[in-house]
């Protein structure tokens, strides 16, 4: 057992996880794991774990929040220490870099400024500051900054507000489903004489005016897709409980069947949503 009594202490707080960080990665002493990985390789878990507290949210399960925002947290730690370890910026620039953030970015709690303002007008002002921001760090384009890593519907919205900051948007949400229309019929197009490469483009165009219209009608599309998945498994799982109820499973029936289920399912569940109200 590790004699540190700072790893040993369960009320160690913040001190104790960035040691035991530290420890992990000792090139002597650590996990090899641990010593092995870049910023490369723990990227990916990042964004996993990232993905893990929206879905403990989605799903509501608080207990599980708790564990997941405390590996999302470990995310950083384990960054911080790889950055530290290259005379990069320790953790503690990390924790300053954001707390001089957020007290710039609103003045009205933390400066003289009104806070009697909508959070609309505060959505303006937060980026108007980002704006500032952006050119003191030479950041000279308009889309410059959108991180490449984003997912690509939530970059999409992303690389869309930038634009429309400085005029290229549709005023109009009826020339959107316009161009949805002309996007959809390409795309038709292409299913039929056009390489798959070329149908693939094609696809991420129509894909790209979705989520303008998402954002123009101010649903995240992110949100949106995910809870249609929910959805998507909730009645996918309905219809196999009805085929077991009658000794089938979906291999075993016609997509006539599972379809007739599925309206059934989806029925009920429009029923529930009414006797609820």
């Amino acid at each position: 057992m590790d004699e540190n009594p700072l790893i040993q202490n369960p009320n160690g707080g913040m001190p104790r996880l960035l040691e035991i960080m530290r420890r992990l990665r000792d090139p002597e002493t650590g996990c090899p794991w641990d010593v092995k990985q870049n910023f490369s390789t723990i990227a990916p878990f990042t964004i996993e774990e990232a993905y893990e507290v929206a879905d403990a949210i989605e799903r509501e399960a608080w207990s599980e929040l708790k564990g997941e925002l405390g590996d999302l947290l470990f995310q950083s730690v384990f960054h911080a220490q790889m950055a530290a370890e290259k005379d990069l910026f320790t953790f503690d620039d990390v924790v300053k870099n954001m707390s001089d953030k957020m007290v710039a970015r609103h003045p009205h709690v933390f400066g003289n400024e009104s806070r009697d303002k909508s959070a609309e007008q505060q959505t303006k002002d937060w980026e108007t500051i980002k704006a500032a921001e952006r050119v003191r760090e030479k950041q000279q384009g308009t889309l410059d900054g959108v991180a490449v890593g984003l997912p690509a519907l939530l970059r999409a919205v992303k690389l869309q507000k930038r634009a429309a900051r400085v005029g290229f948007d549709w005023p109009e949400i009826t020339q959107v489903l316009d161009k949805i229309s002309e996007e959809t019929e390409e795309l038709i197009e292409a299913r039929a004489a056009m390489s798959q490469d070329e149908i693939e483009a094609e696809m991420g165009d129509l894909l790209f005016v979705i989520a303008n219209l998402a954002r123009h009608l101010k649903v995240d599309p992110e949100a949106a897709l995910r809870r249609t998945n929910q959805k998507f498994i909730r009645r996918f799982e309905g219809i196999e409980m009805l085929l077991r109820a009658n000794g089938k499973r979906p291999e075993d029936s016609s997509l006539e069947e599972m379809d007739a289920l599925w309206n059934k399912i989806k029925r009920k569940e429009k029923q529930n949503t009414v006797n609820q109200t």
